[in-house]
């Protein structure tokens, strides 16, 4: 207990970057997500294209690949954020791969007539997808998006290595200050349950109230 109770700020800290980092990300993957899902089954051939493109790149690129892309590439086209800002940009973009799949996968078990019907009544595709489509489709992707939100908050760890404030960054200075790395690790462990725990709680809500009861 001595290594937490010693440095709970710096734990504090560190949590706290994990969880707005985690939360960010989540909403600009969701974002984009949701818009690359509509792109891929959208009838526009060029908007298809794209969203499959996207999805590939993402999908089977190293996350810390991309993570140097967007630090050090960016930059060099003029674009200079804060590092916090180039995490949310690596760990958003990588994870709405993800998203729109799953996404894609739940508008795919809506019968098809349903958005016939609805273009039939004068619908825009953007219309149909939206008031029709997706909300019958939200139902039965509720527990794949949570994994992937999981997936998100542990992977906000490689956010470290680039100069961001988060909980597994804290380890550098506990081993600086002699702590044992095994209780550092053992509380940044801890931690990162924490958020885990509570990604899976919320989830765990959202389908036992919309979810599609088997």
């Amino acid at each position: 207990m001595n290594v937490l109770l010693d440095n709970f700020s710096l734990y504090g800290k560190g949590l706290l970057g994990t969880v707005e980092l985690t939360v960010y990300a989540s909403l600009l993957a969701l974002a984009l997500g949701l818009l690359m899902a509509g792109f891929r089954v959208a009838p526009v051939a060029s908007l298809r294209v794209f969203g499959t493109v996207w999805v590939t790149v993402l999908r089977n690129t190293p996350l810390t690949l991309l993570f140097f892309a967007v630090v050090l590439g960016l930059p060099r086209f003029g674009l200079v954020l804060p590092f916090q800002l180039f995490a949310v940009l690596a760990l958003g973009c990588y994870t709405s791969a993800f998203i729109c799949e799953a996404v894609r996968a739940g508008i795919n078990t809506v019968p098809k007539g349903q958005g016939e019907a609805a273009r039939s009544l004068g619908m825009t595709f953007p219309q149909a997808l939206g008031d029709v489509v997706l909300p019958q489709a939200f139902r039965s992707v509720i527990p794949p998006i949570g994994s992937t939100l999981i997936a998100l908050a542990k992977n906000s760890a490689i956010a470290g290595s680039f100069s961001v404030v988060e909980l597994l960054g804290t380890y550098k200075t506990l081993n600086e200050l002699g702590y044992s790395i095994v209780w550092s690790f053992v509380w940044i462990a801890v931690g990162y349950l924490l958020v885990t725990l509570t990604i899976s709680a919320l989830f765990n809500v959202l389908e036992k109230r919309w979810g599609v009861h088997r």
